[in-house]
């Protein structure tokens, strides 16, 4: 026996209660297949999404942290040469440590991030002798005839990453 319908078609295998079924569809099935994700699915997407995000960021640190260390490598060596610079030019005297703070200062920096030391020239006594360097930047208390003299600058950064130093040769002769 057939079922007509309210338009008076006739299904033979509609049911009464209006519900279109298909042949081994049952409500447990239904329930399978829209269950979602399970807790292990989810923690092993999770692990390998952690996997993929960790390598990705220490790159980005790693690239940040050069970045940082190259850009105040940068400014030690504009102020060793602004240093060098002013050395150069001064007149002579026996310590040259207010020309090195100056130029770190153009880095806003504090003075005590440059250091510097003088040493003097003594030739050998013949000309088949080596002469020495010895410390301090003049022979007496005051510049003197024929002084050479070598300076070391020594420049480092507010947060100690980067050091850097120059030598200059002063000389009157």
């Amino acid at each position: 026996m057939c079922a007509r319908g309210a338009d008076g078609s006739v299904g033979g295998d509609a049911q009464l209660d209006g519900t279109d079924s298909s042949p081994g569809d049952d409500a447990s099935t239904r329930n399978d297949r829209d269950r979602g994700f399970s807790l292990v699915e989810v923690v092993v997407t999770l692990a390998l999404a952690a996997m993929l995000v960790i390598p990705l960021t220490s790159a980005v640190f790693t690239a940040t942290s050069v970045s940082s260390v190259a850009r105040s490598a940068a400014q030690v060596e504009t102020a060793l040469v602004n240093a060098a610079d002013r050395v150069n030019g001064a007149p002579s005297r026996c310590d040259y440590t207010i020309y090195a703070q100056a130029a770190v200062q153009t880095q806003g920096w504090q003075p005590d991030r440059a250091s510097v030391v003088v040493e003097h020239y003594v030739p050998g006594a013949t000309p088949d002798v080596a002469g020495t360097w010895q410390a301090g930047g003049c022979i007496g208390a005051a510049p003197t005839d024929l002084l050479v003299q070598r300076v070391t600058v020594r420049v480092t950064t507010p947060d100690d990453k980067v050091t850097r130093s120059i030598q200059v040769v002063k000389s009157d002769v």
